[in-house]
Parts: C-alpha cells; sequence; structure tokens
C-alpha cells in the first residue's frame, strides 16, 4: 500500500534479544529440537504466595480499573521493600507501578528527554536503553567501561552541555557485572555537581554472587532527588509475564510519568497488581532459591566455557548471563548466533545487540540439564567449524 510510516519508529533497532528467541520458536513449532540460552527470564514457576493471590483476586472479583499509579496497597508494599531492602525511605505519591520496568523506563525517557538532550549508557548495555532515548527524540551517548566495570571517569568524559541523564544497571544485563561502590559514590557525585537525572535500573538486585549491591539514590538526600529507580517483580520473583515493574522518584517526576501512563495503558493489569503485591510480601524464600540455583548453574556455565579454546568469559557476579568473549573464534557475533541456531540449534543472542560486538550473551535461566546440552552442542559446533583460533 505503500504507507508512509514515521521516521520514529524507522529510527530504531529490532530488539536482537526477542528476534532471536522468536527465530527459536520457529524452529521449535516446526518440530527441531531447539536448546535455548537466550531467554532473559527465569525458567522457575511464579513465586507460590503470587500465583494463590492471582487465584484469589478473580474470585474475589478484583479485575476492574485501579488506580492508574496502581493501586495503594501495593505501592505501600514497594515502599517498605525499598526501605528494607534499600534503605530508601518513599511515600506511596513517589511510586508508579507500570507495565514492567519497560515502560517504567520508556516513561522516564518520555518525561525527561526532548530533541538535543543527551543520555549517557555504558556498554555494554541492554539495547532498550538507546532505543527508548531514540524514541524521546533524545541522543544515546555510549561510554566505555573497564573489564565490564562502569567507572565514573568514563562517564565523566561523556558529560556535555547536553547531558540531561545517565543510565545505570546494575547487575548488569548482559554481562553480569555489579558495579563498584566507590564508583557509584563518584557517579552520584558527578550527576549532583552538574544537575544530571539518574536512572538505577535495578532489575536483577536480588540476583546476586557474593558482590553486594547498593542502591545509588541512598547515599543521600541530594542523590535521591537526582535519582529514579526502576525495578519489579520480574525476575526476583520469576513473573516476567504478569509484566509488572515499578519506578520510585521525586514526586515532580512521579507526576508526569503518571500523567503520561494515564494516556497510554492506564493501570496495569489489577490481577498481576495482586500478584505482585504477595509476591512482595511473601515471596523472598522462593526468590532466594532461584538465586542460589542460578550461582549453581553459573559455576557450570563458566567451568564449561573456560574449556573452549578461543573464548573468554569474566565471572558475572550478578543476573542470570555469561557474555563471552568469541573475537578470538569469530568477529561477527550476529553470523556466529545465526550459525549456532541454524546448525546446532543452539538460540543465544549476539552481543553486537548489546553495543559490544565480538561477545555473545548465553542465558544459564535454564535448566542444569538444557544447560549442559546446549554447552555440548555449542563446544562441537566450534569444532566442527574449524573456526580459527586466535589465542
Amino acid at each position: 500500500m505503500g504507507i508512509k510510516l514515521s521516521q520514529r519508529i524507522l529510527g530504531i533497532e529490532e530488539s536482537q534479544t526477542l528476534a532471536f528467541e522468536q527465530k527459536a520458536r520457529e524452529l521449535i513449532h516446526s518440530g527441531i529440537d531447539v536448546v535455548s540460552l537466550s531467554a532473559g527470564e527465569p525458567d522457575f514457576p511464579t513465586v507460590g504466595p503470587a500465583r494463590e493471590a492471582a487465584i484469589a483476586a478473580v474470585e474475589a472479583g478484583k479485575t476492574k480499573y485501579t488506580d492508574v499509579a496502581g493501586t495503594l496497597e501495593l505501592r505501600q508494599a514497594i515502599c517498605d521493600k525499598l526501605q528494607q531492602d534499600n534503605g530508601l525511605a518513599y511515600l506511596p505519591k513517589n511510586i508508579i507501578v507500570c507495565v514492567g520496568a519497560k515502560q517504567a523506563l520508556y516513561n522516564i525517557c518520555q518525561v525527561l528527554l526532548e530533541k538535543g538532550d543527551e543520555a549517557i549508557i555504558s556498554a555494554p548495555y541492554w539495547a532498550t536503553y538507546t532505543e527508548q532515548v531514540k524514541l524521546a527524540e533524545a541522543q544515546p551517548v555510549i561510554a566505555p567501561t573497564e573489564g565490564f566495570q562502569v567507572t565514573a571517569r568514563n562517564i565523566a568524559s561523556k558529560v556535555t552541555k547536553k547531558t540531561k541523564l545517565i543510565i545505570l544497571n546494575s547487575p548488569c544485563n548482559p554481562t553480569g557485572a555489579v558495579i563498584e561502590k566507590k564508583e557509584l559514590v563518584k557517579i552520584a557525585d558527578l550527576a549532583v555537581e552538574k544537575g544530571i537525572m539518574l536512572i538505577s535500573d535495578e532489575i536483577y538486585e536480588k540476583i546476586t554472587y557474593g558482590k553486594e549491591h547498593f542502591s545509588i539514590a541512598s547515599f543521600n538526600d541530594n542523590v535521591k532527588e537526582h535519582t529514579i529507580t526502576v525495578n519489579g517483580v520480574s525476575k526476583a520473583y520469576s513473573m516476567t509475564g504478569w509484566r509488572i515493574g515499578y519506578a520510585a522518584g521525586p514526586e515532580e517526576i512521579i507526576k508526569a510519568m503518571v500523567k503520561l501512563q494515564g494516556q497510554v495503558t492506564s493501570n496495569p493489569s489489577s490481577i498481576s497488581q495482586a500478584a505482585a503485591l504477595y509476591a512482595l510480601k511473601q515471596g523472598q524464600s522462593d526468590s532466594e532459591k532461584m538465586a542460589q540455583e542460578f550461582r549453581k548453574r553459573r559455576d557450570y556455565a563458566m567451568q564449561r566455557l573456560s574449556k573452549i579454546k578461543g573464548m573468554r568469559c569474566k565471572v558475572p557476579d550478578g543476573a542470570f548471563y555469561a557474555f563471552p568473549d568469541i573475537s578470538g573464534i569469530e568477529q561477527d557475533s550476529r553470523k556466529f548466533a545465526l550459525q549456532l541456531l541454524e546448525k546446532a540449534h543452539v538460540s543465544v543472542v549476539p552481543g553486537a545487540g548489546f553495543g559490544s560486538e565480538g561477545y555473545l550473551r548465553i542465558s544459564y535461566a535454564t535448566s542444569m540439564k538444557k544447560l549442559a546440552e546446549g554447552m555440548d552442542r555449542l563446544e562441537s559446533f566450534i569444532k566442527c567449524q574449524n573456526f580459527p583460533s586466535s589465542l
């Protein structure tokens, strides 16, 4: 029909994670046995208290609209969680519940950024950050990391008069890196000094392996006034499909986000909110068990990857991803990932989609049996293809 799409949508990239997951699903539907190591979601069932609360909510008829910002009960539970876990004191008016943490991030970009603004993002990064900045007609500015570690020095080197926002993600998707407290302190000081807002995406905070997670907004009131903390129930409580995320921050910003959300989705699902309420209140035990299992899988994945010639991988301190350097085998990560899927039937995500060519993101959020099978196929694929190794 020759329909002309907006430059806004033509200017953003497709999610590589979703694209490779879709390719894997298509092969599975055609009868092929695919091992998916690409999914960014826990393979465990949703925690019990959340499931039970959702059923009870349906039976009680809690299926109507709620406040755009989310139910008061859930927002209060989020306040309690932030106080207990992160040392952050907020009131319900400082909280907005969204359709996943992704919508919370989108809302923030839309209410804070405009044409000509810049947002600093450290690479490797979750690809959605750059595209949401573009959707706000602002410019993503990429700061390098050092061994995947975010540093204040590298962020400061990218600050200009146009800098409006710094986006932090710790633990990080795709590397699993946890930002050092000393660097967070320096970044906080930089943001306050320059009047730059911070987004702290803490969606993986419950999945760490011995390295402590710190919420940057907890350092002092000045930092808190410059920070919007984003989190949700997807990763910690295995609730990805329930689509509940939230943001906590200055009242003026939260009000603006509510105003925007009221014209886009209105409230998140009332049933999902009821489930999230009880995940936060009673789901800690199940969440801790999941984190313990992820640690076992991480250790196994690192053991296997360390034995593959030409591949190097830093040990992740959090989340449930390994991010090996495959440049000693193949420079083109998309080419490698596509061949691995088509020939060995293993789905991973190319590092190019995270701003880091020559890497792969491998998710160990799957059963140990499937993880072992995936590693067997990966190792066999590399041997059979006779990739040259520069290591």
